[in-house]
């Protein structure tokens, strides 16, 4: 009772997810169907009793076992649960007779992949072959990156990926990190700058203070001023207290300025004697007191082409600009895509009390062709709607409309323009109003005829 091995003329180091393994105690369907599965494309090893192809599958695990339910010695039905044992979620396909059918259901219920009753035409087995191999390749591919995924956060929980561009990110954050230089990051909304001024400051002398962060975008430029430098009591009206700026809070620490191409420019002036000088002067008050911090800035845009258009202090690009660390965008490192995804998947699912739902084939292939413009963010928040069965990735097909009507197809394209603008915008109205030409109310009536909220660009 030995195998039948391949043909000298098959290539030894075939995709392991393309063998398949048949076991049938008749010489003559094994022949048939080995035919059958090699014309097919299929690498093949048939056996005749259940033993040894149970040897042959814990030596090297095939893509698909294909076995009859009646064998000499050890059954079909118990070599499914020997394999289980092995791998259970190796595809296992029954072939029965007709009194074996209800046998075969109920194995099914347990986790076999698929049975055929006698006589089967020959498509019927490639067809579920095929099925079966697509079924053990995606598997594997999520094996793969969940082993990817736990090396990837043993080594650093914050730079997820494999790509060489994450990789060198990471190795360029962590030799900045030590030299406690100020540092300007660069990258598309979306795609993680928080995370890297985050880790800046971890991996500085200065992780044991505080990490004081502020969206210069988010403020209205009435209290921006207040907020970064703080006030004394008195100094306007409405200041009954003293209140602590971000800059006097950072003292020792980081001071993270998200969205520093939204800082006034009045402001700018003051933020750029701090940056010079290393003191700050709170409102209300004419006292220096020192400050010891590393500034850490963060935009979206070309501070350099917002220097030369006069909408940025030029002097203050150059002080900021010591050391630029920009973030490539997620469709530039698509090789960290399906990996990112599988950690957002299951913090999400963990997050929701649910089971995390696996990741079909259709799903990756969204994954693979979307542009994600919203980067890692966009990918997060699409991991969370598939957390919560919202994807829509398994929606059955609507019938076909009718043609839309010219003011429909308007509110589309508008619709579909406003959403773009908030994405690039970060979900700030005023920058995105500006972008677009408009005043700032008749964007806030669109974005609530559209059914937009803001919050979800941010």
């Amino acid at each position: 009772m030995s195998s039948e091995p391949n043909s000298p003329s098959d290539p030894g180091s075939h995709d392991v997810s393309e063998r398949v393994v048949f076991i049938d105690d008749e010489e003559d369907v094994r022949r048939a169907n080995r035919q059958s599965l090699e014309l097919d494309g299929f690498r093949v090893e048939t056996f005749e009793a259940a033993e040894p192809a149970l040897a042959a599958i814990r030596a090297e695990p095939p893509g698909v076992v294909v076995t009859d339910v009646r064998l000499p010695g050890l059954d079909g039905r118990a070599l499914f649960e020997r394999i289980r044992a092995v791998d259970a979620d190796l595809p296992v396909i029954l072939i029965t007779g007709h009194g074996d059918i209800s046998m075969a259901v109920a194995a099914m219920r347990a986790g076999a992949y698929d049975f055929l009753a006698k006589p089967y035409p020959a498509e019927a087995l490639m067809g579920s072959v095929r099925r079966a191999l697509d079924h053990r390749r995606l598997v594997l591919e999520n094996r793969r990156l969940n082993a990817q995924l736990d090396a990837a956060i043993e080594e650093d929980p914050a730079f997820l990926g494999v790509s060489p561009e994450i990789v060198a990110l990471r190795r360029l954050v962590r030799d900045v990190a030590g030299a406690d230089v100020d540092v300007l990051v660069l990258g598309e909304t979306g795609s993680g700058k928080e995370v890297v001024a985050n880790a800046l400051h971890r991996w500085s002398r200065r992780a044991s203070k505080n990490f004081v962060a502020m969206n210069c975008g988010a403020l209205p430029d009435s209290v921006v001023e207040s907020e970064l430098f703080g006030h004394e009591a008195g100094a306007f009206t409405g200041a009954l207290k003293r209140r602590v700026g971000r800059i006097e809070h950072a003292q020792g620490g980081t001071l993270f300025l998200d969205e520093i191409e939204s800082m006034p420019l009045a402001l700018q002036v003051k933020l750029l004697r701090v940056l010079q000088e290393r003191v700050v002067e709170p409102l209300g008050t004419n006292e220096r007191r020192p400050v010891d911090m590393r500034v850490v800035s963060a935009t979206k845009v070309d501070l350099g082409q917002e220097a030369a258009a006069g909408t940025f202090r030029d002097d203050l690009y150059h002080r900021l600009n010591v050391v630029t660390v920009a973030i490539p965008p997620l469709r530039e490192r698509r090789e960290d895509i399906l990996l990112l995804f599988q950690h957002f998947l299951a913090r999400a699912a963990a997050r929701f009390g649910r089971e995390a739902p696996p990741v079909t084939a259709a799903m990756r292939d969204h994954l693979l062709r979307h542009a994600w413009p919203g980067n890692v963010r966009e990918l997060d928040h699409f991991a969370e709607r598939c957390a919560l069965g919202l994807s829509g990735q398994s929606a059955p097909e609507a019938p076909p409309a009718a043609a839309p009507s010219l003011s429909e197809q308007v509110e589309r394209f508008e619709r579909g323009l406003i959403r773009e603008e908030l994405i690039m915008a970060g979900g700030d109205v005023r920058l995105a109003a500006e972008s677009l030409g408009i005043p700032r109310k008749t964007l806030y009536d669109k974005i609530a005829r559209y059914g937009l909220a803001p919050t979800d660009f941010r």
